[in-house]
């Protein structure tokens, strides 16, 4: 069988997904497009946990989340744009997402249901397209103790650069709970499972 990298994720509505388009357009003209977001293969989403399954379990782990559904938010609020530096020392510009004790409730009932599916022993191999950086596995590996729980840390990427300030929609809508392949960078390159909210 074998083992993909996957991120189970909450998608945005077509309204948030053009705004984090949109603002990742001007980061691609002024740092290169390392990350180029779109609907079809580098999807603007929130994760929930990554790790390592055996591709074979997708259809089965997706049976496990499916209920969550039924508790996870239907509107999303954003905080405000943070820069983060990535695991290489790049700047990377995120849409930070309001931790709600609903969101955190799905964080890690989600964590928590993948549990007997997930590893983390990542290689290049597992990601899309067999292209890895090393700050992309790093982050694979590390997301149990790093950002899970407590850690747990709502955000949409935006790219690399400094994106600068600018209005943000008070809230969003969610459109679908979803497992994804991913992609260099932690990109959500092709929806493996979803449900709608």
């Amino acid at each position: 069988m074998p083992v993909i990298a996957v991120d189970v994720v909450l998608l945005p509505e077509e309204t948030m997904m053009d705004y984090a388009i949109t603002a990742n357009a001007g980061l691609v003209k002024r740092f290169g497009g390392e990350i180029v977001l779109n609907k079809k293969d580098c999807l603007p989403h929130i994760s929930l946990t990554m790790g390592c399954v055996n591709q074979d379990d997708v259809t089965k782990i997706g049976e496990s989340l499916k209920p969550l559904a039924a508790i996870a938010p239907r509107q999303l609020k954003l905080v405000d744009i943070q820069k983060t530096t990535s695991f290489s020392g790049k700047i990377v510009s995120v849409l930070r997402v309001e931790r709600s004790n609903q969101l955190q409730n799905l964080h890690e009932k989600v964590c928590d249901a993948v549990k007997p599916f997930f590893t983390y022993d990542v290689t290049k191999e597992m990601i899309a397209r067999g292209q890895a950086g090393t700050s992309t596995l790093q982050w694979i590996k590390n997301y149990p103790v790093k950002s899970s729980y407590s850690n747990f840390y709502p955000h949409i990427t935006i790219g690399y650069g400094d994106l600068p300030d600018r209005e943000l929609p008070a809230d969003f809508a969610v459109s679908r709970l979803a497992m994804c392949h991913l992609g260099n960078h932690c990109t959500c390159t092709k929806i493996l499972w979803s449900v709608n909210i």
